[in-house]
């Protein structure tokens, strides 16, 4: 099918988008181990190069079957963003920074995301949709060009799937180590349930405000924007909080239960407020960034040395998978007529992801003690 304005619906449209996710899901584990293997910031590199050219090839090749195949690349290359970015923070930066050089990563994909668009949808108006594809492979080449000489002289290291305990010991199998450990599962876990809950507010909050809290659409998109600009300023606190502290988990869990409550008290609100109702979302959004450095530093004390990549590449999957279930589960709810059920799921989905911070917290302690 040759692709014009008509010729595509928004079916085909959702499941390209599909392919991209499943496509990472499945890959990001397995490409971890590449990035600890091979380098953070020559496979970083590699998938900047893929994904560039998957999206350039849209601009040139304008059938519905390449955009699905497209898709598919692209989603390789977006396995490597997660396990290579947080390879490098950990492998590079002091670990006083370290909440810090998080959250700014983290506040830096934010900005992104409020960018692109806007510059998408500008290139779409003046020339068209086929240019718009070529502009980003454009940037993501010219992103690639510049951290090139970053990488030649990088290392490459010769155990890809396990790392020693003690490097004394290291020529004796027996004492080294699996990846896979319950500590890594549960920051899977973790991952998952976070993407749950911040995406029921991200995708699903604006149909809930409209349909169940007889606020205008306008209203409910200031709500979302307050949700997202509060978000990126809680990244940064966040960050601060994380290096002034080793109480990752505790500083996790409080800011999870208080956004919980939050939640809740939305759910029951019965006063169409919309001034109320964006100052709680507004504030649930600061407290969601301010998770973030935190969560990614208790990933990191879970993480073996110099396996940071294949660690952050397992636990990223639950984003993925949450991505999957989500749109299901809240698509459900709204259709059977519940639209406070975003709010209440967002409310259970952040109380059993505070367990998890604070069982990890005190599970740490008792390793150290």
């Amino acid at each position: 099918m040759l692709l014009t304005n008509n010729d595509i619906s928004f079916v085909q449209i959702g499941f390209a988008i599909s392919v991209f996710n499943i496509v990472s899901a499945l890959v990001q584990a397995p490409v971890g181990f590449f990035v600890d293997k091979l380098g953070p910031k020559r496979v970083l590199i590699a998938g900047l190069i893929v994904g560039s050219l998957s999206f350039l090839s849209l601009g040139f090749i304008n059938h519905y079957t390449w955009l699905v195949i497209a898709m598919g690349i692209a989603g390789l290359a977006n396995a490597v963003y997660h396990p290579a970015d947080y390879a490098i923070l950990s492998q590079n930066v002091t670990e006083s920074r370290m909440g810090r050089a998080f959250s700014l990563h983290t506040f830096s994909g934010y900005i992104g995301f409020a960018v692109t668009p806007t510059l998408m949808l500008t290139v779409s108006s003046l020339y068209n949709v086929s240019m718009a594809f070529i502009v980003s492979g454009i940037i993501g080449l010219f992103a690639a060009i510049i951290l090139y000489p970053k990488a030649k002289n990088e290392s490459v290291k010769k155990d890809p799937l396990i790392i020693p305990e003690n490097p004394a010991l290291a020529v004796k199998p027996n004492n080294k180590i699996p990846l896979v450990t319950p500590a890594i599962l549960l920051m899977l876990v973790l991952f998952l349930l976070l993407s749950l809950s911040g995406g029921s507010i991200q995708n699903f909050s604006v149909s809930a405000l409209v349909t169940g809290y007889s606020i205008s659409l306008a209203d409910a998109n200031i709500a979302l924007t307050a949700f997202l600009v509060t978000s990126s300023i809680g990244v940064l606190v966040g960050g601060q909080l994380a290096d002034y502290t080793r109480r990752h988990g505790l500083i996790a869990a409080g800011a999870l239960v208080i956004t919980a409550l939050l939640a809740f008290v939305l759910a029951i609100l019965t006063v169409s407020s919309t001034i109320m109702i964006t100052f709680l979302i507004g504030a649930m959004g600061f407290l969601s960034g301010i998770i973030a450095p935190s969560r990614d530093m208790l990933v990191r004390s879970v993480s073996p040395k110099g396996a940071e990549g294949r660690v952050f590449g397992i636990v990223s999957t639950g984003f993925n998978l949450g991505g999957t279930i989500g749109p299901i589960l809240f698509g459900w709810i709204l259709d059977q007529g519940y639209p406070r059920g975003i709010f209440w799921s967002t409310a259970i989905f952040m109380v059993l992801t505070a367990i998890i911070a604070f069982y990890q917290e005190t599970k740490g302690r008792k390793n150290k003690s």
